[in-house]
């Protein structure tokens, strides 16, 4: 089954011209890694990368064509969707960190919402992609206290969480007004190889075995998540990418089988890794989510998508990974 549809993808995006915005990043470098071995042309408009990314160990700069552009910026992003004549866009550039929205709102409302605008302006005056899949996010639904289903509304209230609240609402504008042949994700905490934010709980806990730290943990411990191996989230997105006559205009949320605390996380990973992780509760966490899971049923019932990960088949090789850019980084 799993060939079948690694063959119809392949036959569907070979040879076609692909945008992928925030493609140097966790989950675009991934899906970059992807498109390009089932032979697309992949662009990636980008202002520098970190050399010690995903995108650049695995040399997917010499894969693809990278370019300078910033979402921020229109005119820029119309010339390289006209330029390179574009037939699919993955919008997945954003400011992506709660905390640096806190102390930054105006970069993260610049980005977050003015780049997705900017995207789909862009998409509708060209006139001729095929597809604009563009990610938002379960903070796009605020606090709700139980598992969110795609009807729920968007009320996220703080600057992160509102910036994409706004870009999710303004992506359905443009299907409802215009049209334009776009799809809606909303996924919950992607981890993986090549996440370099140490902020983030699991590349936090890799770094504080590996450099042997004390991990610090923002909240009180108890803040419950959906964890999502990044491989799971580029099958979605190419399901989509398929399938986007019968799933435009639409939202799809992608959850986990795997919806736990800081503290089961913690002991999950330690547990698996057979490693001792020293850790200290600061609870500091300010505006933060305390339960956020998502109702896949949908995307699982519609397109019979679900996820094929886990930590226990994935963190060895994810510990490797960060192993090797740390200890060369030293």
């Amino acid at each position: 089954m799993e060939n079948m549809e690694i063959k119809n993808k392949k036959s569907q995006l070979t040879g076609k011209k692909i945008l992928i915005t925030g493609g140097t990043g966790l989950v675009g470098s991934h899906l970059a890694e992807k498109l390009i071995k089932i032979g697309a042309n992949v662009i990636i408009p980008n202002r520098s990368y970190d050399p010690h990314s995903y995108f650049a160990t695995q040399y997917l700069n010499k894969k693809c064509v990278l370019v300078n552009g910033d979402v921020k910026n229109f005119t820029r992003i119309f010339d390289i969707i006209t330029k390179y004549e574009v037939d699919y866009i993955f919008h997945l550039a954003a400011q992506p960190i709660v905390e640096t929205a806190y102390y930054n709102p105006l970069e993260t409302f610049s980005t977050n919402i003015m780049g997705t605008a900017n995207i789909l302006e862009a998409a509708r005056l060209y006139g001729k992609t095929k597809a604009i899949i563009v990610a938002s996010s379960d903070k796009a639904y605020g606090k709700k206290g139980s598992k969110y289903v795609e009807t729920d509304p968007l009320k996220g209230d703080h600057p992160y969480e509102s910036s994409k609240s706004s870009a999710d609402l303004i992506t359905q504008t443009y299907f409802k007004t215009y049209n334009l042949p776009v799809v809606i994700t909303r996924f919950g905490n992607i981890y993986g190889e090549g996440d370099l934010n140490f902020s983030r709980l699991i590349p936090g806990i890799m770094q504080a075995i590996i450099e042997n730290k004390v991990l610090k943990i923002r909240s009180n411990g108890k803040y419950i998540r959906d964890y999502l191996y990044v491989k799971d989230v580029v099958a979605a997105y190419l399901l989509l990418a398929k399938n986007i006559n019968k799933v435009r205009g639409e939202a799809f949320n992608f959850g986990s089988n795997e919806t736990l605390s800081v503290i089961q996380l913690v002991n999950k990973i330690s547990k698996t890794l057979n490693k001792k992780i020293k850790y200290k509760i600061l609870n500091t966490a300010r505006n933060e989510i305390p339960y956020q899971s998502l109702d896949y049923s949908k995307i699982k019932t519609k397109l019979r998508w679900s996820p094929k990960s886990s930590l226990i088949l994935t963190i060895n090789n994810i510990f490797k990974w960060y192993k090797t850019i740390l200890l060369n980084n030293q």
